[in-house]
């Protein structure tokens, strides 16, 4: 028995997320049908993380166990030719059996961008929250900063969160800010790149902290509002969930490779 662990790519745009719905169409659902169709069998494959309806992703990943001799190195041309092409694995490795894509998962990184230009770009629409009015670019950065540490987060969470304990670790927030595409002489501010690095996050947890954080750059709440919002463990606290588009699986980061 092999452990093989693989890296996807995918626009989340068409696709109901990653975890088996009932309503079918996720990215699990493709890329079982694709290792399927080369093994033989349904595998059954374990994602890093779940993404919501509309999410993307940058260096998912996940794991399976197979039978199969087909070398390691083969795999990522073999599924490309039977995914659609919005899903592309890029990478294979064969790891240990105790290897668990979730479990093994030491950080994980996301990636959430909000259009701050007056028109929304028509290329990546599909992936940027589109925000036109004047946001404080500076309060959004002081207000990030005090996520970073460990908290109950049960104010970020979604209401529907089934986890037992809503303590997590955020490592690192940073805000990026990219002016190349802004046009002299107007209200543009540029594309924001919101990165949260964290020991693992809650359902809707990443959304709910950029609908607070838009609220903060519209002037609804001072950056230094956010300690006393996680100190009240109450989700009416914090702001509105946005929009899945505009988030991005950044990354995983284990300690025998990083994706």
């Amino acid at each position: 028995m092999r452990n093989l662990c693989m890296t996807v790519n995918y626009d989340g745009t068409r696709y109901n997320g990653f975890q088996t719905q009932p309503d079918g169409n996720t990215i699990q659902d493709h890329l079982e049908k694709a290792i399927a169709s080369i093994i033989g069998e349904k595998p059954k494959i374990h994602g890093s993380g779940r993404t919501d309806a509309g999410v993307h992703a940058i260096g998912q990943v996940f794991h399976f166990l197979t039978e199969s001799t087909v070398p390691a190195e083969r795999w990522p041309l073999a599924l490309n030719g039977r995914l659609p092409k919005d899903i592309i694995v890029t990478n294979a490795r064969e790891v240990h059996l105790d290897f668990h894509s979730r479990r093994s998962a030491k950080r994980k990184t996301y990636r959430y961008t909000i259009n701050a230009n007056q028109y929304p770009n028509v290329f990546l629409r599909h992936m940027q929250l589109h925000h036109p009015g004047k946001l404080n670019i500076e309060a959004m950065r002081e207000a990030l900063s005090h996520f970073i540490g460990t908290h109950d987060f049960t104010t970020f969470a979604s209401k529907h969160s089934e986890k037992q304990s809503h303590i997590r670790t955020i490592y690192e927030a940073r805000l990026e800010v990219d002016y190349s595409m802004t046009r002299p002489d107007t209200r543009d501010q540029g594309i924001l790149h919101f990165y949260i690095t964290g020991s693992g996050f809650l359902q809707h947890m990443v959304r709910i902290i950029m609908g607070t954080l838009v609220q903060v750059g519209e002037g609804k709440h001072a950056p230094d509002a956010i300690s006393n919002m996680i100190a009240a463990e109450d989700r009416s606290e914090a702001g509105p969930t946005a929009i899945s588009k505009a988030l991005t699986m950044w990354g995983v980061h284990y300690e025998e490779f990083n994706t």
